[in-house]
């Protein structure tokens, strides 16, 4: 059986006052979009976290490709890229030595650098912008260039925190797409989102989180058989699974 790209074991974290993840097993397999969904404060972005290294778990581990990440974070960034929700980026670096400093951390070989951003701007028709100021870029293209900046060094597991935000519908339809074909590549996406559209349009399974602990998990007709609502939406099957009200 192949090596999970991301595996979570148990894991807790605990803060001064709030127990935010509790005793959470999950796994990712390769090649697969699996998104994460859950109202505010249920512990998705404590979980995004400790799967990228930013914090440690209080127990349990975290895996990415087989390895522990607080044991051995080097391996996990390596080959992972992170997108969050609201992207730090240096306002007065243009989009294009943003891309080149960021290919080159990653120790991308100088020529591919450049080949690669040529690729990954087309996708998106940055050319004309890219040159310019990060301080001068709407949310939409500096959200885009953070999106080309952690595909340069090819990584194996993508984790995105709020993919579409402030992506116009064109953008969002080409990010889908190349998420799509990221996963088809063999590549793995832990996806946490709000946007429960894009999770049940996107991912291959679902898992809802609420107060910390993982109360769903499955594709969409298996969230639909255990609640017993063959033609529910990702959207009610939430609202069942929370408990919340429309």
């Amino acid at each position: 059986m192949d090596t999970p790209a991301i595996a979570l074991n148990a894991v807790n974290k605990k803060f001064p006052n709030v127990h935010a993840v509790k005793d959470l097993t999950l796994s990712v397999d390769k090649g697969e979009i699996y998104a994460l969904i859950g109202p505010n404060g249920a512990g998705k972005t404590t979980t995004v976290k400790m799967i990228t290294g930013l914090i440690s778990p209080s127990s349990g581990t975290v895996e990415v490709l087989g390895k522990n990440v607080e044991k051995d974070p080097v391996h996990a960034k390596k080959h992972l890229g992170y997108i969050p929700d609201d992207p730090f980026v240096y306002d007065y670096l243009t989009g294009r030595e943003f891309l080149e400093l960021t290919g080159t951390l990653y120790e991308v070989p100088r020529g591919e650098i450049k080949s690669r951003i040529k690729k990954l701007l087309a996708l998106y028709n940055m050319e004309s912008v890219i040159d310019g100021l990060f301080a001068d870029y709407s949310r939409g293209n500096k959200q885009k260039t953070v999106i080309i900046a952690n595909l340069l060094h090819e990584p194996q597991v993508l984790v995105i925190d709020e993919p579409i935000i402030g992506l116009d519908v064109q953008s969002q339809k080409i990010t889908q797409k190349l998420f799509r074909q990221f996963a088809k590549d063999g590549g793995s996406i832990f996806l946490c989102t709000h946007t429960l559209a894009v999770a049940q349009e996107l991912a291959h399974r679902i898992a809802i989180l609420n107060d910390g602990q993982l109360v769903e998990e499955g594709t969409l007709t298996e969230l639909r058989e255990k609640a017993h609502e063959k033609l529910a939406s990702l959207e009610e099957l939430y609202l069942l699974s929370t408990g919340e009200k429309p």
